[in-house]
């Protein structure tokens, strides 16, 4: 019995160790879709079969649905509905595109930037209302669409950093709780008001969120060399120290300055991060975007992450 359990012992400690690192590497892609209501659905886009691949639909809000030009949408205080093409993405097609590819999942994301053309911020009435109404009405969008993730892209607020970090960590907690959701994900930028925020949730509920998605295309500090980026990249790193980074990058040209829009660039960095094992996987914002371009950098980001992936075996 004694040498059984020292034989345990020593094979948690092997399987722990650098040398097979590779067991525990869960390398992955993610591509959001639905973004500006266009006419772009899963099977436009490029899936590599030897990657596991998430797509990341955009968005759902929790803002009425006035369209008059001259009415401001109102804040709903947790109640949450689609706000992308729901034509083109259905319960369906949801459906369709998993059962088709046996390595895709499909998340959605909540908050975006504007609101039909107005700033959309992150407004709760009162912490417990919100969440209340978060969990009811996300558990439905959920269930209806078969969606096996959630994923948080808000960049403007309307309340307190605490606030921010209550109200979405218990509402991951509580629908990984309820069996609703397999995976959070969050997706900050270096903005310093953006990064308060995000870094006050990670602090307080950073084991309920799986992924970072971070979206290093969004902000460009200057950096005109490959030591500054890795210098850049490892501050942010810090900032969520734990967390399984995703290399954002973005096929929307209004996304194209200095080295962090140079794709090239990107790709290579991406590269050697994820030889390093320093990240996790690669995102791309969005499909719509990356259309034009036959989804080049989807095919060339899955293509490397399938090659490192397939090297570690």
């Amino acid at each position: 019995m004694e040498y059984s359990s020292k034989l345990i012992i020593i094979i948690i400690f092997l399987i722990s160790s650098p040398p097979f690192a590779w067991l525990t590497l869960a390398y992955h892609f993610s591509e959001y879709i639905g973004v500006g209501y266009r006419n772009i659905n899963f099977f436009d886009v490029a899936i590599n079969p030897d990657v596991e691949f998430h797509f990341v639909v955009s968005f759902a809000l929790d803002y009425t649905n006035i369209s008059s030009m001259n009415v401001y949408q109102i804040p709903t205080n947790g109640k949450f509905k689609p706000y992308w093409n729901t034509n083109i993405i259905t319960p369906s097609t949801v459906k369709s595109i998993k059962a088709s590819h046996n390595n895709v999942k499909v998340a959605l994301t909540l908050g975006s930037d504007t609101v039909k053309d107005n700033i959309a911020y992150f407004h709760p009435y009162s912490t417990d209302s919100w969440i209340e109404n978060a969990v009811i009405s996300l558990t439905k969008i959920i269930n209806q669409y078969s969606f096996d993730g959630i994923d948080f892209s808000y960049g403007h607020f309307k309340a307190g950093e605490e606030t921010f970090a209550e109200c979405i960590g218990r509402v991951v907690a509580l629908l990984k709780d309820n069996s609703v959701i397999s995976f959070a994900s969050i997706a900050p930028f270096d903005a310093d008001v953006v990064q308060r925020y995000y870094q006050a949730l990670w602090r307080k509920y950073g084991h309920v969120i799986d992924y970072v998605n971070f979206q290093f295309y969004a902000y460009n500090p200057g950096i005109v060399n490959v030591r500054q980026f890795m210098d850049y990249f490892e501050i942010q790193r810090n900032n969520y120290n734990g967390g399984k980074m995703l290399m954002g990058l973005s096929s929307d040209q209004g996304f194209h300055e200095g080295l962090i829009g140079d794709k090239r660039f990107m790709l290579d960095v991406c590269e050697t991060l994820l030889l390093e094992e320093k990240v996790s996987g690669i995102f791309i914002w969005c499909a719509e975007a990356s259309m034009v371009n036959g989804f080049q950098y989807e095919k060339q980001a899955q293509e490397m992450i399938a090659n490192i992936t397939s090297s570690h075996h």
